[in-house]
């Protein structure tokens, strides 16, 4: 099948080395260099890299508004277009375009999450199950009949930066299998149910600052939810301090103190309050339950495990937030 592929980060690229395994890639639309890292420096997005990587046309339009930037496209004359976290608005005349549509994958059982963070947002409300979503593009925002759907369990080892190299991968292999399904004719689009709608706002960087009158099951999923970006922050004598991983205390596990104690426990019980350090891990007091502080990072610093922050300043009593 000849496909073009409209895609831009890391999330896209198991997909696009997918169809060049299977079919014949005309062309690869990516959005324009942006501006990355500590120096800001513009660099090209994942997919770019790839796609110049295996010699394949590159268009990197502002827009797709104006006919002079869908005329790349119309000249590949894709038989179907696929959409993998591309990041612009399709207009109807590209949604028109292919003969078998426009294909999207979308990291959640639509209609949950439809919108740019389905991953986030699955994690911080608590989400047991997601999974992906092989949807025909409409006008709407995630609107579009599906094709096949495949699931995917989270756990609370998850990241936003793991569930969502997983999901990555499984849609990719139910790529496949839809446009198997739509060249051979055997697959038809269901429309989506009209109960069961959620929308995955896109993540705002104040969202990652914790706040500790918080229970501590929503901070652990906070913490998990903005690793790798934006990452869950806090202060700590005026100073930003991120924390890249924690865990809920369950609250029938009791704190044993050993030979793994570095300093005894306080009896401060206000939400931010560092109530011990132990070798392995900070607990601080939460509006609701403890939180086990296993890894964090200063400003300009490395990422530290706990126990090596725990080694370099005294934290016993201190009040984070």
């Amino acid at each position: 099948m000849r496909v073009a592929f409209a895609g831009t980060p890391e999330f896209a690229l198991p997909a696009l080395e997918a169809l060049l395994e299977r079919h014949r890639v005309i062309g690869v639309l990516t959005q324009p260099d942006r501006p990355s890292g500590r120096g800001r420096r513009i660099e090209p997005g994942p997919v770019k890299r790839a796609a110049l990587a295996h010699g394949l046309p590159v268009v990197q339009p502002e827009t797709l508004a104006s006919e002079e930037a869908r005329a790349p496209l119309e000249a590949w004359d894709p038989e179907a277009l696929v959409v993998v976290a591309y990041g612009l608005i399709l207009p109807r005349e590209v949604l028109a375009l292919p003969r078998l549509g426009c294909v999207n994958i979308h990291a959640s059982i639509l209609p949950r999450w439809r919108g740019a963070a389905p991953i986030e947002r699955a994690i911080l409300a608590g989400d047991t199950e997601t999974g992906v979503s092989i949807m025909q593009m409409d006008a709407g925002l995630d609107t579009g009949p599906v094709l096949l759907q495949r699931r995917l369990a989270v756990s609370r080892s998850h990241t936003a930066g793991s569930l969502g190299a997983e999901l990555s991968r499984l849609g990719a292999a139910a790529l496949l299998e839809a446009l198997e399904g739509l060249e051979a004719g055997t697959l038809k689009a269901t429309p989506q149910p009209a109960g069961g709608v959620t929308h995955a706002a896109k993540v705002m960087k104040a969202e990652a600052r914790v706040d500790w009158r918080r229970s501590a099951p929503d901070i652990e999923r906070q913490i998990r939810a903005f690793n790798p970006w934006p990452v869950a922050e806090t202060v700590l004598d005026g100073e930003p301090l991120r924390i890249l991983d924690g865990h809920a205390e369950d609250p029938h596990e009791a704190l044993h103190h050993s030979s793994n104690v570095l300093q005894l426990e306080s009896k401060r019980d206000e939400p931010g309050a560092i109530t011990a350090v132990l070798d392995d891990f900070v607990l601080v007091q939460c509006g609701e339950g403890r939180l086990r502080v296993l890894e964090v990072q200063r400003p300009g610093r490395r990422r530290v495990s706990a126990r090596e922050y725990a080694h370099s300043t005294s934290l016993l009593g201190r009040r984070l937030g």
